[in-house]
């Protein structure tokens, strides 16, 4: 029976992991300079926040080292002037050249080591931003650098994304927030547990796809970048609609049809509007009534038998106007481009000699 439900939908695809982009960066120098010792060399070395990558020789920060420790000499022999003036004078260029030193990307603990010592330092210490993995070095030891030239690309991969491809009739049913599961080969009876995060606003030409961003925790590094998954997500939007079994549904390409019972062994075919489908079942928009009897089985048989009949019907109808069953124009018959129809025998006209040719 057509009935009335909410319908759901689960989709599936492929994924595959890649960098959170959020928690990549790209670590470039501030000034021009040579490396002198490089502490991260490898590719997919792990870095804490806040550890040295290298040290940098650059002759600019080094003069802007003495500019500050002249200026700081200057403010404390002018501290205690009378005059307002020179006193912030003092202490203006002594903050400026400080604010200097932070821009070129000193580190603060190296700021306070020459303020202690009152000398300027040969090797600027390079830190990472946060604790990832090295995914690009750049550099090597003995290397001219420039603010151009990219020293490391990090990456966190305590959080990572994971793209699928969507098709166009599975997007209604997904919104951003939807709940996904992943399984990996590489991992196998483990399954990851992510949100939807993002639904891309245009379509792949090639593949007429749709790409979804999905968002995986990942604070054990064991889901690795370009990595492939088979992805469940379970779509958050519900509809409540009258549904029909979609084996109930008589296809052609310019209708869709279904047979509904009107009594033992009577149909009656009705055009239907459908909408969406979902695990085995399709919303009827028109054409059927919430209740009602459909025929979800052997629907051949009776599309078959219903237009056999039909074309019996209007065979005997033309050979009772006087037309010679042999001249029967088939053109005249209204059958549907979709029609299943055995082959009809018709006997030879009368007068015709023995052993003649049959009209088929």
């Amino acid at each position: 029976r057509a009935e009335q439900r909410v319908l759901g939908r689960v989709v599936r695809g492929v994924g595959r992991v890649a960098f959170d982009e959020s928690h990549l960066t790209r670590v470039h120098p501030k000034t021009e300079g040579w490396v002198e010792r490089q502490r991260v060399a490898d590719t997919g070395e792990g870095v804490e926040r806040g550890a040295i990558l290298l040290d940098v020789y650059s002759p600019k920060l080094v003069s802007s080292q003495q500019e500050y420790l002249l200026a700081r000499r200057s403010w404390e022999e002018l501290r205690d002037s009378p005059y307002e003036s020179i006193r912030d004078g003092a202490r203006s260029l002594m903050e400026s050249a400080r604010a200097r030193l932070a821009l070129l990307d000193m580190p603060e603990h190296q700021i306070r080591e020459i303020e202690r010592s009152g000398e300027a330092k040969k090797q600027i210490h390079i830190h990472s931003p946060f604790t990832g993995v090295a995914v690009h070095v750049g550099v090597r030891e003995g290397q001219y650098v420039t603010p151009a030239t990219e020293l490391y690309q990090l990456a966190d991969l305590s959080r990572v994304w994971v793209y699928v491809d969507v098709y166009e009739y599975e997007l209604p049913w997904i919104r951003q927030g939807d709940e996904a599961q992943m399984e990996l080969a590489g991992l196998p009876g483990e399954r990851f547990t992510g949100r939807v995060s993002y639904i891309y606003p245009y379509a792949e030409a090639k593949t007429r796809t749709i790409k979804v961003r999905l968002e995986f925790d990942n604070a054990d590094l064991r889901l690795k970048p370009d990595m492939f998954a088979d992805v469940t997500i379970r779509a958050g939007r519900q509809t409540a609609a009258v549904v029909v079994p979609e084996e109930a549904v008589v296809r052609s390409g310019t209708r869709d049809q279904i047979f509904v019972v009107r009594g033992p062994g009577k149909f009656e075919p009705r055009a239907v509007k459908l909408g969406e489908s979902s695990d085995g079942w399709v919303q009827v928009l028109e054409g059927v009534a919430d209740g009602e009897e459909v025929v979800s089985s052997a629907l051949f048989l009776i599309d078959s038998e219903s237009k056999l009949r039909e074309a019996t019907a209007k065979m005997l109808e033309a050979s009772q106007g006087g037309t010679d069953a042999a001249e029967l124009d088939m053109g005249d018959m209204s059958l549907d481009d979709d029609m299943a129809m055995d082959t009809l025998s018709l006997d030879p006209p009368a007068g015709a000699a023995a052993g003649g040719h049959t009209h088929d």
